[in-house]
């Protein structure tokens, strides 16, 4: 006989590792927000904080991947639950790039605009993060419209400050060895940022298509 309580707890457990992996994202936007502020007391353990919060996150994404295989019932469709997983899990660990690419970069970090890339970041896994924790309340589209237009705005802003970074780069005091490692950093936070909204763009879909 088959139990509704096990099966309405399955369905729980999904919804609590899907927010669970959008809290990591959350988590590594907000150390690199930190790092960046140039708080050097701080830098170090923020560094292996990132490191540890993406492997947290690759911990759960594989949670998700056995519970997908060990249950029968799920609250969404499997390659819906699968695609998100993948999508939340790549943001921390395009983070993890951009710590990396910091830490050994001769150039001179041109740190204040590239904190105007992370403000936007952190907008967006944040509408991010707003819209996964909906899911479990059912799928009513009008639940995300804001979030998900938040999440479109600062993918446009983003894209006009990366405009006006490759600009600076172009006509600023940088030699040509500067010039690549900058546009690699810029690069992967606009990947990062593009991350969030594959991410959103998910949620925003599952949201379609059963509302």
């Amino acid at each position: 006989m088959i139990s509704f309580k096990k099966l309405l707890g399955k369905e729980e457990k999904f919804y609590d590792l899907l927010d669970a992996s959008a809290e990591e994202a959350k988590s590594a936007t907000g150390l690199l927000a930190k790092i960046l502020a140039n708080d050097s007391a701080a830098q170090a353990s923020s560094i292996h904080d990132i490191i540890q919060t993406r492997r947290k996150d690759k911990r759960i994404t594989q949670q998700i991947t056995e519970e997908l295989c060990k249950t029968f019932v799920t609250p969404l469709e499997r390659e819906d639950i699968e695609a998100l997983s993948l999508a939340l899990y790549r943001i921390p660990k395009t983070v993890e790039k951009i710590v990396e690419r910091l830490t050994i970069c001769p150039a001179r970090v041109p740190r204040e605009s590239m904190q105007r890339q992370v403000v936007l970041l952190e907008e967006a896994v944040e509408s991010v993060y707003h819209m996964v924790r909906q899911l479990r309340k059912g799928t009513q589209i009008e639940r995300i419209q804001d979030a998900h237009a938040r999440l479109q705005f600062a993918e446009g802003e983003a894209d006009k400050v990366m405009l006006a970074l490759v600009k600076d780069l172009y006509n600023g005091p940088y030699d040509a060895k500067e010039v690549v490692i900058l546009m690699e950093l810029y690069d992967l936070v606009e990947t990062a940022i593009d991350r969030a909204r594959d991410a959103g763009q998910v949620v925003f879909q599952i949201m379609l298509k059963y509302s």
